[in-house]
């Protein structure tokens, strides 16, 4: 498969994934919205992978390029094609098929958690709780027509959502490097938010957590993406077949 990812900060790439699609033979291009590039045509690509970024999705004023983004999800998932979103990804997925994300009522969720997992293809092989990173302030609040939940936590209700068979989006991470808890605490906004949350000084203690429990994090990373990968793999056939 030729998978497009859209990225909207640097930092925030595919990380760990990355090792899976070579693994799978896949190949994949990044187009750095926030730096101007232009989304290329979608019909060259078989899936799409959206990742996280400093931003939130009403944010379109500041970030004009948003507009744009949104409304190639909506044709791309509309369109029954393959799709996973992480954080904001996952955000986006929501604003752009008819769901909503706000700020957090509760505190921003920052370092090592754990989500409540249901049933479902993408956490084969996973377990019903998984060991997983978080770095978010927002949330969806209201899942799009047709989605439904796929884990929650007690600080965020909608910690993952599925559309229909073909589209995902977690709010938590999984695709974690060695140096991810570094970069990320690089950007302003994400140490304000670890610091409102852990208070000053908190990102050596972040970083410890993630080195702690890398090994989980990795391996429950390459399972979920895996399982996506044969998803959208089997998406795809039955798009050909119809």
């Amino acid at each position: 498969m030729r998978i497009l990812v859209f990225q909207h900060i640097a930092s925030e790439h595919p990380g760990s994934f990355r090792d899976v699609m070579q693994a799978y033979g896949h190949t994949w291009e990044a187009v750095e919205l926030d730096e101007g590039e232009a989304i290329p045509p979608l019909e060259d690509y078989d899936a799409l992978l959206v990742m996280g970024g400093p931003m939130d999705v009403w944010e379109e004023q500041a970030h004009p390029w948003l507009v744009d983004e949104k409304a190639a999800i909506r044709e791309w998932v509309g369109a029954g094609r393959p799709y996973l979103g992480m954080c904001l990804g996952h955000q986006l997925l929501a604003a752009a098929c008819g769901g909503e994300a706000k700020l957090m009522t509760a505190p921003p969720e920052v370092g090592i958690s754990t989500v409540s997992l249901s049933p479902d293809p993408i956490f084969e092989g996973v377990g019903e709780v998984c060991t997983c990173f978080q770095w978010h302030g927002a949330e969806v609040t209201k899942l799009p027509p047709g989605a439904r939940v796929i884990a929650t936590s007690p600080g965020c209700a909608i910690q993952a959502q599925a559309l229909g068979t073909h589209a995902y989006g977690l709010q938590f991470h999984m695709e974690l490097t060695h140096s991810t808890a570094a970069e990320w605490g690089a950007i302003p906004q994400y140490i304000a938010a670890l610091e409102r949350v852990k208070g000053p000084g908190a990102l050596p203690v972040i970083q410890e957590g993630v080195a702690r429990n890398f090994a989980a994090l990795h391996s429950a990373a390459t399972i979920i993406f895996s399982n996506f990968l044969n998803i959208a793999a089997a998406t795809i056939r039955a798009r050909n077949a119809a």
